[in-house]
């Protein structure tokens, strides 16, 4: 029986195989936006997808900083083809103009997308994508290469393993289930694997879910990013509801350009406003910054405390920390294809000048697609967060761009594919000689002392507009990517 069994595999894979590559579906690793806006527009251009997401539902990334607002308002967050396919089932949009959080565009968007039947019928949760190849041609060679499809490996939730076969491929996993450590080095500090039941990473729920880890602690944040700024934020806000609570702030550069923004410059207004409020929290000693501070090890210490040693040579004991030091991609199930990665931000090379923060730190990337993220096995393409490797400031209308023009490519319709449909506000906050608070350059303080009710300083009238200091308001971009360490 197991010999028969085994023949039938053997028999159903060659069938498979034999078909014409044309006639296989296209496969869409990650069912987040992005993912979810690929198969609309596939689906719009006659073809098939199947969309593998390795969580319990869509967006499992958003749904995890799903008390967070968002930075960019509906508008910039809701893909055409896939708004298409909605209103066709009678969806109506949220308002354009209001801000959504993480839990509101699942449950508002993404969710009621994944229940059309056109991409429900599509979709496969709880599969976890586990390696991508040429079909019996290994990454070495060459001979008949392309007129292989793709074989794309995955895992059930119940451990079940299993192969589809797909004409094309678009990458579109995103980055946040692979977060970067809080070694200054890019590798975990020494001791930080062991500190691990005192760390989270990212943006946790402190004034809500996780307010009890966090209330009357001493709380190290490392990162510089959208994620720590927020997090500082609602720690601050949290410090004048709950006494003995005090908060830290580790950067590991003196220059606070980028966190402290634009103010009403950015574009993104809410985001220029966030970080004028942190900026507030660090002069009146809401927020105790430590700067420049690199981690570089961490040591339990009595109890239940971590002591924190820098480069520098300094050392702060603390009774938690948040590192929200910025994603990676894991490329691990793309070792088998051939890709032309820049070897720094590990995204596809003709991006990396576009995209580098070591080259420049404002301005609208330009728009990009199928040309710029196709990858050198032909019918691959890195699409979303994961295109973007370890760069910042990552916008959900880009991905929807990047899918639309890949679908037109692999469709045929190389003019569309060329063709710019993208509009959005700038990316970034340009480079100014802002200078640490208390030197004797720095810009005048915004803000007045901070309340004896704790709460977050008030502006002065005349900069009311530009530096709005007050309340709690950790959001992130369309898609948060934080800037690099």
């Amino acid at each position: 029986m197991s010999s028969c069994c085994s023949a039938n595999r053997r028999s159903e894979s060659g069938e498979a195989a034999r078909q014409s590559p044309a006639s296989l579906p296209v496969a869409v690793i990650g069912g987040g936006p992005v993912g979810l806006a690929a198969a609309a527009h596939l689906l719009e251009r006659g073809l098939e997808p199947v969309v593998l997401e390795a969580g319990p539902s869509v967006g499992t990334a958003p749904l995890a900083w799903g008390h967070v607002p968002m930075f960019s308002p509906w508008r910039y967050n809701i893909d055409r083809a896939a708004r298409s396919l909605l209103e066709r089932h009678g969806w109506t949009a949220p308002d354009a103009d209001t801000f959504p959080t993480g839990r509101d565009l699942v449950e508002r968007y993404l969710a009621p997308l994944a229940a059309v039947p056109a991409i429900a019928d599509r979709l496969r949760l709880g599969t976890r994508v586990t390696g991508v190849a040429r079909l019996r041609a290994g990454k070495v060679r060459d001979t008949g290469r392309e007129a292989q499809p793709f074989e794309v490996r995955f895992e059930d939730a119940r451990g079940k393993q299993g192969r589809i076969l797909a004409s094309a491929v678009i990458v579109a996993s995103g980055t946040w289930g692979n977060p970067s450590p809080a070694g200054s080095s890019g590798l975990p500090a020494i001791g930080e694997r062991q500190a691990g039941d005192r760390i989270r990473y990212g943006m946790p729920d402190v004034l809500g879910a996780d307010r009890g880890r966090y209330a009357g602690k001493r709380v190290l944040v490392v990162g510089s990013g959208h994620s720590a700024i927020g997090t500082l934020i609602d720690l601050a806000s949290l410090a004048g509801q709950a006494p003995g609570t005090s908060v830290l702030w580790a950067a590991r550069s003196t220059d606070l350009t980028r966190a402290y923004g634009g103010g009403s410059a950015d574009q993104l207004p809410e985001r220029g406003a966030l970080g004028q409020r942190l900026r507030c929290l660090v002069e009146t000693g809401a927020i105790e910054l430590l700067a420049p501070f690199s981690v570089d090890e961490i040591r339990r210490g009595h109890g239940e405390s971590l002591t924190v040693l820098s480069a520098e040579g300094r050392a702060v004991e603390v009774d938690e920390m948040v590192v929200a030091t910025g994603l990676r991609p894991d490329l691990g199930i793309l070792r088998e294809v051939r890709l032309d990665l820049d070897p720094t931000l590990e995204c596809p090379r003709v991006l990396a000048p576009l995209i580098d923060p070591n080259l420049h730190s404002c301005g609208t990337v330009r728009p990009h697609g199928a040309e710029e993220l196709a990858q050198p096995d032909a019918g691959l393409f890195l699409a979303g967060m994961t295109s973007y490797g370890r760069a910042p400031t990552f916008l959900l209308a880009t991905g929807y761009e990047q899918v639309r023009s890949i679908a037109a490519f692999i469709a045929g319709d190389v003019e569309a594919a060329r063709r710019v449909e993208l509009d959005l506000p700038q990316t970034g906050v340009c480079s100014s000689n802002r200078v640490l608070p208390g030197t004797a350059e720095a810009e005048p303080s915004c803000c007045t002392p901070v309340t004896p009710e704790g709460s977050c300083c008030a502006p002065k009238p005349e900069l009311a507009e530009d530096a709005p200091c007050c309340g709690s308001a950790a959001r992130k971009d369309a898609v948060l990517v934080e800037p690099a360490e």
